[in-house]
């Protein structure tokens, strides 16, 4: 879709990308559940991950400006300036499912590499995304680190927990969103939630209409034959309500279909998660699994974008 000459592009770069999620939503012009989610006046010039596989999703689905690797070995190919920044630094760290070692942890440690992304690129906005329990009192010392870090490289850092299903997205997945404006942008405003409690969509809205079709019938609709087990292996959608949170280490636990006697497929865990059914996932069932577990929804990215659309006016 081309931008109207009046509308500016904004250079977006992207790290931690993983298969496209953040930057789907960012750039816009999809559609899900019958909606048009028309293009932003965003284009990612640069994005990073270290999965293979996710890149060879990204590249299908996004675009061939991912480079893949260990974001410290590629921040000097970053591009030196962008009007955005955006990305989901490993959480698990953070976790309450994970090992709850905080910023000091291995992974939750790259939060550094996006502070370092920061400082070379001086976006004028920047997004950076994680899991509900870096807000937990245990995180505490994290937390306080990470805002730290941003505002010392001179922004106005401001959080917020965003529930998805507020936002069109048929799942009860919490996040945060870390937002850094520099002097002189307009302050970001964190988007109202669109629906609420009665109008949230629910699981069979999403997905009945995929009840009927086979195995392979639809791209990724394959699943998991992992018999039920403790907690996370026997939970089951319910039909009327949003589903719970899609994980990315399920290690084929994931949730059972609200009817049929099988686990949810892996293009059912994505429409849950928001994306687009011509959004190919580049992968085998358990890679697809972290894929889309690890995705940021497009959905409730677009809305975020669309708030920093309007610190760019």
């Amino acid at each position: 879709m081309v931008l109207s000459p009046a509308l500016r592009e904004h250079k977006v770069v992207s790290l931690f990308s993983g298969c496209g999620g953040l930057d789907l939503g960012f750039q816009g012009g999809f559609e899900v559940f019958g909606k048009r989610y028309r293009r932003n006046p965003f284009r990612v010039t640069w994005a990073n991950d270290l999965n293979p596989a996710a890149c060879r999703t990204y590249r299908r689905n996004i675009g061939g400006h991912i480079v893949c690797g260990d974001i410290w070995e590629t921040i000097e190919d970053m591009p030196k300036r962008a009007d955005v920044l955006i990305g989901g630094f490993p959480c698990q760290d953070f976790s309450i499912n994970g090992k709850r070692t905080g910023a000091a942890g291995e992974r939750s440690g790259l939060y550094r590499a996006m502070v370092a992304a920061v400082g070379r690129t001086k976006p004028k906005v920047f997004i950076a995304e994680n899991v509900k329990g870096l807000l937990q009192e245990y995180n505490r010392a994290a937390l306080d680190e990470i805002i730290k870090s941003f505002k010392g490289l001179g922004y106005n850092v401001s959080y917020e927990l965003y529930l998805a299903a507020d936002y069109g997205v048929p799942q009860m997945r919490q996040r945060v969103f870390f937002v850094g404006t520099r002097p002189g942008v307009r302050l970001f405003k964190h988007p109202k939630p669109v629906l609420d409690k009665r109008d949230w969509m629910t699981a069979e809205q999403a997905i009945s209409d995929l009840i009927k079709k086979r195995e392979y019938d639809a791209p990724n609709h394959i699943w998991s034959r992992a018999r039920p087990s403790h907690d996370q292996g026997s939970r089951k959608l319910k039909a009327h309500r949003p589903s719970d949170t899609i994980r990315a280490e399920c290690h084929g636990n994931i949730q059972f279909h609200y009817k049929l006697d099988r686990r949810i497929s892996m293009r059912e865990a994505a429409r849950i998660q928001s994306f687009p059914d011509d959004f190919v996932f580049e992968a085998r069932l358990r890679e697809t699994e972290r894929q889309v577990g690890n995705a940021v929804p497009p959905v409730l990215a677009w809305h975020v974008a669309r708030s920093v659309a309007d610190c760019l006016e």
